[in-house]
Order: C-alpha cells, then sequence, then structure tokens
C-alpha cells in the first residue's frame, strides 16, 4: 500500500482547508429569503434561547362510582331543562297575560270565557308535545313553570279552574311521585337547574 510523502500530504490538506474557506465565505455572502428561520426567544440567566409554546395537554382523573353517577344525574337534569324549558317560558308569557286581560274584566261570565278560549288555544298548540315528554320531563316542566310565573302549577289550576281541578291534578301528580305545589328554590334545591337555565338562555338568547 502506497503512502503519501509529507509534501504532499500537506499540499491535500492545504487545498482541502481552502475549498471549506471558500465554500463558507459563498455561503455567508449569498443568504436567500429562506435560509435564516426566526424563532421566538427568551432571556434566561443573560442566555437568549429560543423556545416554544407547546398546546395544553388537558388530564382528566379516573372518575369513582359516585362521580359517574353525579355526572349521569346531571346530564339527565340538563337534558330535561333543555327539552322544557321553552315550553315553560311560552307557559309564563301567556299566564302574565291572561291575568293582565282579567284584570280589565270584571264581569265573571266573561272572565270564565276568555280563560276558556285561552285554554282551548294551548291545547291545541301544545298538547301533542306535552304527552310526548316522560315523567322526569313533566316535573323539571312544573319547576320551571313555577319560575317562569312566580305561581306553583297547584296555584295556577286553582285560580283558573277551581279548587276541586286542582285536587283532582294534585292526586294526579302524586300518582307519578310529583306534586303540583313544589316551588322553584334557584339559591338552593334548585341550583343545578338555574344554572342550566342560564346557559339555555344565552344559547337561545332569552334575555328579557
Amino acid at each position: 500500500m502506497c503512502t503519501l510523502k509529507k509534501p504532499y500530504y500537506l499540499l491535500i490538506i492545504f487545498i482541502f482547508c481552502c475549498v471549506i474557506c471558500d465554500s463558507r465565505a459563498q455561503s455567508q455572502g449569498n443568504y436567500g429569503i429562506y435560509d435564516t428561520i426566526t424563532v421566538p426567544a427568551i432571556i434566561y440567566k443573560g442566555d437568549t434561547l429560543s423556545y416554544r409554546e407547546l398546546e395544553a395537554v388537558n388530564i382528566y382523573l379516573k372518575l369513582t362510582a359516585a362521580q359517574k353517577k353525579a355526572l349521569r344525574e346531571w346530564t339527565r337534569l340538563r337534558n330535561a331543562v333543555y327539552v322544557t324549558y321553552p315550553y315553560a317560558k311560552k307557559a309564563g308569557i301567556v299566564f302574565n297575560d291572561i291575568k293582565a286581560q282579567l284584570a280589565t274584566i270584571p264581569d265573571k261570565g266573561k272572565r270564565k270565557a276568555y280563560v276558556k278560549s285561552r285554554e282551548d288555544d294551548l291545547r291545541k298548540e301544545f298538547t301533542k308535545p306535552l304527552t310526548e315528554l316522560s315523567v322526569y320531563q313533566g316535573k323539571v316542566l312544573m319547576k320551571l313553570i313555577a319560575r317562569e310565573t312566580g305561581n306553583t302549577c297547584y296555584e295556577i289550576i286553582h285560580d283558573y279552574k277551581g279548587s276541586f281541578s286542582a285536587g283532582f291534578w294534585q292526586s294526579i301528580a302524586w300518582i307519578f311521585g310529583s306534586s303540583l305545589k313544589q316551588t322553584y328554590q334557584p339559591q338552593t334545591d334548585d341550583a343545578q337547574i338555574e344554572d342550566i337555565v342560564m346557559e339555555v338562555r344565552r344559547m337561545y338568547g332569552y334575555y328579557y
């Protein structure tokens, strides 16, 4: 095997170094628009360091059996409020309108006829959708009606249909484990419902 003599060895090293230096000089003098990458930087202990913000990573704990049950109950309640709140909102508007109109009708017979006409209109509009509600949704609806009108369902029936009708429908409600006399307590017992109602109102624009 032949070996290079020392002068030739030094010459080759010299030429190699010249080529490298020349290529570096050319590259430094001919930067293109894509030759430099700008990155965010921070100064840490006197040094300028590049950095990158990572996307947020959500970490969820494994739910306990009690937490899973609470989540199912809350989801069921939320769905019921979303389904029934539009009906409760309509009931509040109608109820307040009826009260305002009855205040201008002194004659008892005419008052009764007016209530009957409004009742017939409501039956035509809401009988079918309301009969499709589940018992649970019906309970939530009665809560929401109390919220929108300021009166329990029992009081509404008593005022417009009499004590006998109110008592009759109260007995029917008891069969299904509910009560027409249930009130609405947004700060305590019904706080969850109130939170969901606020969500529904923002979503559908119920600002009045």
